[in-house]
């Protein structure tokens, strides 16, 4: 059970809530090797998870309603800095709808093999490829938490889900959801496929196969690229179908977090 270290704030000018301040600078935050939850359900989450927080931020009517979490929490001491609504907004520029924020280290992430050898069969996994951007991705990853995938390879072209703006979109389930970057996605999706599992882009082309017609029961790997240019040809090439979500003529693309809620759902309906 931890202490918590509760200390009023009137001011943002310690040193402790630096990394509050800097919201924007998220090269900062991952140099800094932390992660910041920046609204009440990834927060929650966050307390939830086996996480290290490194303190939080909250007015005193969050602190109410988390302290009983905070002090569940397995850190020896716990730094809780309780300010006033108005100053919390002063951080974002813009009024909040929501007083709880906290710092959290990120942790090593698990290596594939590691991954491989814990999850149970039929394996579901996602790739991305090519994310930039950090809403998408954590919407990638909150797709991934909804529909059971075993857990995420995120790319080396990829951004990190860890960035704030990642976190907030995946609702605090990159907290939950097992995540593995990969330096070279192709060698990854070829000793996939040496392993047996099939890996399935999702990637409308000529001749690519309809998603309803795929059989998704048995071990897989869904890859997903950005939307337009879609998955590069190398990382294509390496896997072993093409598979396009039928839609009209006049639509050629979804929006790739949209595009892997489908995908999952689809395999995840067919194991049911």
């Amino acid at each position: 059970m931890a202490i918590l270290k509760i200390q009023p704030v009137q001011s943002l000018d310690m040193p402790e809530l630096a990394l509050y301040l800097t919201l924007k600078r998220v090269e900062e935050h991952e140099q800094a090797g932390v992660v910041v939850a920046a609204n009440s359900k990834t927060v929650k989450r966050l307390l939830a998870s086996r996480h290290t927080v490194i303190s939080a931020l909250l007015t005193p009517e969050w602190l109410a309603k988390l302290e009983p979490q905070l002090r569940d929490r397995v850190e020896a001491e716990l730094p809780v800095y309780v300010a006033e609504q108005k100053l919390l907004e002063s951080i974002t520029g813009y009024k909040m709808h929501q007083g709880a924020l906290a710092v959290a280290k990120i942790p090593p992430l698990p290596d594939l093999e590691t991954l491989l050898k814990q999850s149970s069969r039929p394996l579901l996994l996602a790739v991305v490829e090519g994310l930039a951007s950090a809403e998408n991705l954590g919407a990638v990853v909150r797709n991934c938490a909804a529909f059971g995938a075993h857990f995420l390879i995120v790319g080396e072209t990829c951004g990190s889900p860890f960035q704030r703006r990642a976190v907030a979109a995946s609702m605090g389930t990159i907290f939950e959801q097992p995540v593995v970057r990969v330096d070279s996605l192709l060698e990854t999706l070829t000793a996939l496929r040496a392993r047996g599992v099939q890996c399935v882009a999702a990637h409308p082309q000529p001749g690519a196969k309809r998603l309803s017609a795929m059989d998704l029961r048995g071990d897989c790997c869904l890859v997903f690229g950005t939307e337009g240019p879609g998955l590069t040809p190398p990382v294509l090439a390496a896997c072993s179908d093409a598979v396009e979500i039928p839609m009209p003529s006049y639509m050629n693309s979804l929006n790739v977090a949209t595009a892997t809620g489908i995908f999952l759902y689809e395999a995840t309906r067919q194991r049911q």
